[in-house]
């Protein structure tokens, strides 16, 4: 089991698809780090070698921003943006799209399922 960056990558994977279990590696990225790391991506995880391991790590921690200390810039980034009290933070607080989609009908993902139709929420009428 190959650890990197706190992160447990699969054995059975090809190591350029392994590579983005680490938060913060995509597809693109995985393959520069294979690129300056002379690691062709066909290689298993399980079939690195300890040298070829020692110099992923040491690139991913040199060069990249990963897992924690990436979440961590994320989130004083949003917090930054709601400090200054900008468009974009108080949009970020209200948990509402911020790059200018519509939020009549779409944003479903960011609001909520919350279905509010006409007459949801009208009392009953007794029967007589």
């Amino acid at each position: 089991m190959v650890r990197i960056a706190g992160v447990n990558i699969p054995d059975e994977k090809k190591v350029n698809i392994s590579l983005t279990y680490v938060y913060g590696i995509g597809r693109t990225r995985s393959d520069e780090i294979l690129k300056k790391a002379n690691i062709t991506s066909e290689k298993r995880a399980k079939e690195l070698t300890q040298d070829e391991m020692a110099r992923l790590r040491e690139i991913i921690e040199r060069d990249y921003s990963v897992e924690g200390s990436l979440r961590r810039e994320i989130t004083l980034n949003v917090k930054r943006l709601k400090d200054v009290s900008s468009y974009r933070g108080s949009r970020h607080a209200r948990s509402l799209p911020l790059r200018g989609q519509r939020t009549k009908t779409n944003s479903r993902t960011r609001r909520g399922n919350k279905r509010v139709t006409m007459g949801s929420g009208r009392k009953k009428l007794d029967k007589k």
